[in-house]
C-alpha cells in the first residue's frame, strides 16, 4: 500500500502510479525475447487487451499483417538497439481487430554492464490527426483535380480563340477597328492563359508535384520572349519601355519556359500598375556568379507595410473596392517560387504609394559554355512553305478549323479528322509529313493513335506532335511514351508549332 508522501514511495511504487494513472498513452514492456511484461491501463484504454491477456504474447501482437510481412517488429527492435531509440508512426491493431494510427517511440532498457533486459515502448492514438491529415490530402488532390479539368476546359476555347486573333492578325486590309478589336481579343486572350498556367504551377509547387527542366539558356533571350509576350499588354497602356543588357551573352542552367514565365509576370504586374504612359525600365546586369536583373516602373508602388509580404500567396497590394487592376494575387508568390527553385532570390522596393517600385531579381551563373538558343519572332512566319502535309486531329471544330486557317495561311495542305478512327484512316490515305494529335479524341484517343502509327513501318517518316489541355509530367511522359516527338499545350504558341513543321518538312524533303 502506498503512503501519503511521494518522497517516501520506492521506485517500484512511483512506477506503479505512473502505470496506473497515465491513460492517455500506452505504456508497456517487452523483456529480451520480445514478450510483454509489463502493461498499463493506457495501453488497455488504446489497445483493448487486459493485462492478463496480452501478458507474456510477442509484440507482433498489436501489429497489422502487412508489417508483420515487412518484419517491422523485428525491424523496429533493430533500430532501438543500433541507435538508442526506435520512433515510428503506422497502423496498429486492437484486440477486436479495428485499426489506429499511433506514434510510438520503442527503448531499449540495458544493464550496466551492457545486458539487454528488455524495451520499453509509448504509443498515442493520433488517428483523429491522421484523419485530418488525409482530408487535407484528399482536398488537395480533388483540387489539383478540378484545377487540371478546369485548366482544360479553358484551354480548348483559348485555342481558337487565339488562333482566330492571329488569323485577323496576318492578314493585310484590316481596317483601324478590327485591329483593335484583334489586339484586344490577343490580349485579353493572353491574360487568361497566364491566369491558368499561374493556378496550375502554384498548386503543383506546393504539392511537390513540379519540376524544372533545365537546360543551357541565355538570359537575354528569356527575357526578350517575356518582352514580346508582354509587348500586346504594354502597348495598350502606351508604356515606354528601356531595356538595357549586355551585348555578350550570359549563360544560366535554367528552364527557359520559367524564366520567361518569371519575367512575364514582373513585366504584367509594372504594366497594370502603371497609369498609362508609365514608364517601365529593364536592365540586366552580371558580375560574378550573379546575374540580375531589375524592372522598375514609375506607378503605383507599394507600401512600406506590404512589402515583407508583397510575395505572400493571395496577397493583393491593393484590396480597395476602387482597384481595377489586381489579380488573384498568385503572380508574385510564383514568381518567389520559381526563382528559389533556380537558386536565386527576388527582392521588392518602393518609396511608397505613387513612387513606383522595383522587383531585383538574381540567378546564379553556372553555365559557361555557349549554347544557341534564340527567341522566336515574327521572321517565322513569312519564311516560304508549300507542299507540306499536315493533319490536324481535333474534336474541337473551332479549335481545328482556326489552326488549319493558320497553316494555309503559311504554305501548308491540311486535313481536318474529328475522331481517332478518322485520324488512322486519314493517316492511311495521305502519308502527311506531319499529324497533330489531340490527346482526347473521342473513339479512340490520340495516345493509342500514336502508338498504332508507331507500330507501322511503313508509317515511320510521319512526325507525330500531342496536343492537350493538360501539360503536367506525368502526361509528357505518356505523350513521349506513345511516340510523340513533342506534347503541345493548349493553346498553342504558333510560332513553335511552325518550328517544329518546318523540320518534318525538311527532314522529309
Amino acid at each position: 500500500m502506498l503512503t501519503d508522501s511521494p518522497q517516501l514511495w520506492t521506485d517500484d511504487e512511483r512506477w506503479q502510479v505512473l502505470m496506473e494513472n497515465v491513460k492517455d498513452f500506452g505504456i508497456f514492456m517487452l523483456d529480451a525475447d520480445g514478450h510483454f511484461a509489463t502493461w498499463n491501463v493506457g495501453a488497455e484504454r488504446v489497445l483493448g487487451f487486459t493485462a492478463e491477456e496480452i501478458l507474456g504474447l510477442p509484440f507482433s501482437t498489436i501489429f497489422t499483417p502487412e508489417d508483420i510481412e515487412l518484419q517491422q517488429p523485428q525491424f523496429e527492435f533493430r533500430e532501438a538497439r543500433e541507435k538508442g531509440r526506435c520512433e515510428d508512426e503506422r497502423w496498429h491493431v486492437r484486440k477486436d481487430g479495428s485499426r489506429f494510427w499511433a506514434s510510438g517511440v520503442l527503448t531499449p532498457l540495458w544493464t550496466a554492464r551492457g545486458v539487454l533486459r528488455g524495451f520499453a515502448k509509448v504509443v498515442r492514438d493520433i488517428t483523429e490527426r491522421k484523419m485530418a491529415e488525409l482530408a487535407v490530402t484528399e482536398a488537395n488532390r480533388r483540387k489539383d483535380e478540378f484545377l487540371a479539368i478546369l485548366s482544360h476546359e479553358f484551354r480548348n476555347p483559348l485555342s481558337a480563340i487565339m488562333n482566330a486573333a492571329q488569323i485577323l492578325k496576318l492578314e493585310a486590309s484590316q481596317g483601324e477597328a478590327t485591329e483593335q478589336a484583334t489586339s484586344v481579343i490577343q490580349r485579353q486572350g493572353e491574360g487568361l492563359i497566364r491566369i491558368v498556367d499561374d493556378l496550375l504551377d502554384i498548386s503543383r509547387i506546393n504539392n511537390g508535384k513540379f519540376q524544372l527542366l533545365r537546360e543551357q539558356v541565355d538570359l537575354r533571350d528569356a527575357l526578350a520572349s517575356a518582352l514580346e509576350a508582354a509587348a500586346p499588354l504594354i502597348q495598350g497602356r502606351q508604356h515606354d519601355v528601356r531595356y538595357v543588357a549586355p551585348e555578350e551573352p550570359i549563360w544560366l542552367e535554367a528552364d527557359p519556359h520559367r524564366l520567361r514565365q518569371i519575367f512575364l509576370n514582373l513585366l504584367a504586374n509594372a504594366a497594370k500598375y502603371t497609369t498609362p504612359g508609365g514608364q517601365i525600365a529593364v536592365v540586366v546586369s552580371n558580375a560574378g556568379p550573379q546575374a540580375t536583373v531589375r524592372i522598375k516602373d514609375d506607378g503605383a508602388g507599394i507600401v512600406s507595410e506590404m512589402l515583407p509580404r508583397i510575395f505572400e500567396l493571395f496577397v493583393q497590394v491593393d484590396n480597395s473596392t476602387e482597384r481595377s487592376s489586381g489579380g488573384l494575387g498568385i503572380g508574385l508568390s510564383l514568381v518567389k517560387r520559381l526563382v528559389e527553385m533556380h537558386g536565386g532570390k527576388v527582392e521588392a522596393y518602393s518609396d511608397g504609394i505613387g513612387k513606383g517600385s522595383e522587383f531585383v531579381v538574381q540567378l546564379p551563373i553556372r553555365c559557361e559554355r555557349e549554347f544557341n538558343t534564340s527567341a522566336l519572332g515574327d521572321d517565322v512566319f513569312k519564311a516560304p512553305r508549300s507542299g507540306g502535309k499536315i493533319l490536324i486531329a481535333e474534336d474541337n471544330s473551332d479549335a481545328a478549323v482556326t489552326m488549319a486557317l493558320l497553316l494555309k495561311k503559311c504554305g501548308y495542305q491540311v486535313t481536318i479528322a474529328s475522331s481517332g478512327p478518322e485520324a488512322l484512316q486519314l493517316v492511311d490515305e495521305l502519308r502527311p509529313d506531319a499529324a497533330i494529335l489531340d490527346i482526347g479524341l473521342p473513339g479512340m484517343d490520340g495516345c493509342q493513335v500514336a502508338q498504332l502509327i508507331r507500330n507501322r513501318p511503313e508509317l515511320a517518316q510521319i512526325r507525330l506532335l500531342a496536343l492537350s489541355g493538360y501539360g503536367n509530367a506525368e502526361d509528357q511522359q505518356r505523350s513521349r511514351q506513345a511516340g510523340f516527338e513533342a506534347h503541345l499545350i493548349k493553346p498553342v504558341e504558333f510560332a513553335t508549332l511552325l518550328k517544329l513543321l518546318d523540320g518534318s518538312r525538311q527532314a522529309n524533303a
